[in-house]
């Protein structure tokens, strides 16, 4: 096991970090979900999951699951802080380790001295001891095998594979647990026998490739055999940002979805300029209610970072759709295309006044840093309740039954008393 890739996967993470939090609940069932009708599970502790509760479930179904369960909102700036830890101790083991979730990450464990099931132990051990969470660690030649025995030995375990051992290790395993195989190619196979991935290493190549198509037939061979050749990154550059918005109650008043795009634009462009990026590409998806989603993108002649700019090219995406008021579950923008702004020299449109929004919405930047998100935003959502964290605008509804028209005048929103009515305008 000279060269080989650890994986650790901290257990039923956001609902971890809260018992954390809340040690009082220790020994109930806990879900994290987004409230609302709409909302899913994020996460579930594993006496919820006992009742048949899951990430990515409705909320609603998960209640009527689980009715004794705690169910509480997420925090994700809590959750982003405990990952930030196990991280830094992460890359205090290994040179090469490869983020790739809140709650994830794998080592490369070629050059780092000592025994993996040493290092593993360590890991495990420090991850208590420091951020009171526990995690489980799988070890194996490939990134594939590392994640099934992370998988293997939840929770709160540890498992290594040697390389002799792959081949005992993947046979019983379900086909499905297989990267790449999701609902509808596991039921595929399943027409056709194939439930494990015996059944997909014992079958011919050609084969799969008649089923699946070649590029995925030619994969799931490969990972069949045991083969996974992917490289721990240690860096790996983000391709897009973006924030999305599912309603309470489907709309079909465009006004009401050119506000939440404002909303979304705003927390992309935010996220843009902290990560000193810029984007070259605009996105729109829509969600309709019957769960029919489109795109729709523009690319842009200069990259941006303004949430002027990206919601100016989202509205014109809106607008060209002329959907005449059908119903829409969900909105989203998202920026792609990313390049690095630092250093950019920004020129001005012809016309535009040298000092302008670029200052404004870089003074809500410093504002938002000091106050919380929500402390200054666009005149038309002074109605919208901030939740504080990028991504989740919220709800676009009206007041006194009239809905704002967008605009681009920005607002202090009361910070101490709500029920002040005077505004001034930045």
């Amino acid at each position: 096991m000279s060269a080989a890739v650890l994986l650790v996967d901290l257990d039923a993470f956001y609902a971890s970090v809260e018992l954390r939090r809340h040690p009082e609940l220790h020994g109930r069932p806990v879900v994290v979900g987004s409230a609302g009708p709409r909302g899913v599970v994020m996460s579930a502790t594993y006496d919820a999951r006992a009742c048949g509760v899951h990430a990515g479930q409705p909320v609603g179904r998960a209640r009527r699951l689980c009715p004794q369960a705690v169910f509480l909102p997420p925090d994700h700036d809590e959750y982003a802080l405990a990952s930030t830890g196990v991280m830094e101790l992460l890359h205090s083991l290994a040179r090469k380790v490869e983020p790739v979730s809140l709650d994830e990450a794998y080592l490369d464990l070629a050059g780092v001295p000592g025994d993996p099931l040493g290092l593993a132990r360590h890991i495990r051990a420090a991850v208590a001891a420091e951020q009171s969470l526990t995690a489980s660690v799988g070890i194996g030649p490939s990134k594939l095998v590392a994640k099934l025995a992370a998988t293997a030995a939840k929770p709160n375990g540890l498992r290594a594979v040697a390389p002799a051992e792959v081949a005992d290790f993947l046979r019983p395993m379900p086909a499905a647990g297989l990267p790449g195989v999701g609902e509808r190619t596991a039921e595929l196979l399943g027409r056709f026998g194939l439930h494990t991935v015996a059944d997909l290493a014992d079958t011919p190549r050609a084969t799969l490739r008649r089923m699946l198509g070649a590029a995925a037939g030619d994969q799931l061979h490969r990972l069949a055999q045991g083969v996974d050749e992917r490289p721990v990154v240690p860096y790996r550059a983000e391709r897009s940002l973006g924030a999305e918005h599912t309603y309470p109650a489907d709309t079909d008043d465009p006004e009401v979805v050119e506000r939440t795009l404002l909303a979304l634009s705003g927390a992309t462009a935010a996220r843009l300029r902290a990560a000193r990026l810029a984007a070259r590409t605009v996105t729109l998806k829509i969600r309709f209610h019957d769960f029919t989603t489109i795109t729709r993108s523009r690319t842009l002649p200069e990259p941006v970072d303004l949430a002027r700019d990206l919601h100016a090219a989202a509205a014109a995406l809106h607008r060209g759709l002329h959907l005449q008021r059908a119903r829409i579950r969900l909105v989203g923008v998202r920026a792609e295309g990313l390049v690095s702004a630092a250093g950019r020299a920004v020129q001005p449109a012809l016309g535009e006044r040298e000092h302008g929004w670029r200052e404004v919405e870089r003074t809500v930047d410093a504002v938002s840093r000091r106050f919380g998100d929500g402390a200054v935003r666009p005149a038309s959502l002074i109605d919208h309740r901030p939740t504080g964290r990028p991504g989740h605008p919220g709800s676009a509804s009206s007041v006194g039954g009239r809905t704002a028209r967008t605009s681009g005048e920005w607002s202090i929103a009361p910070s101490v008393d709500p029920s002040t009515t005077g505004r001034r305008t930045v």
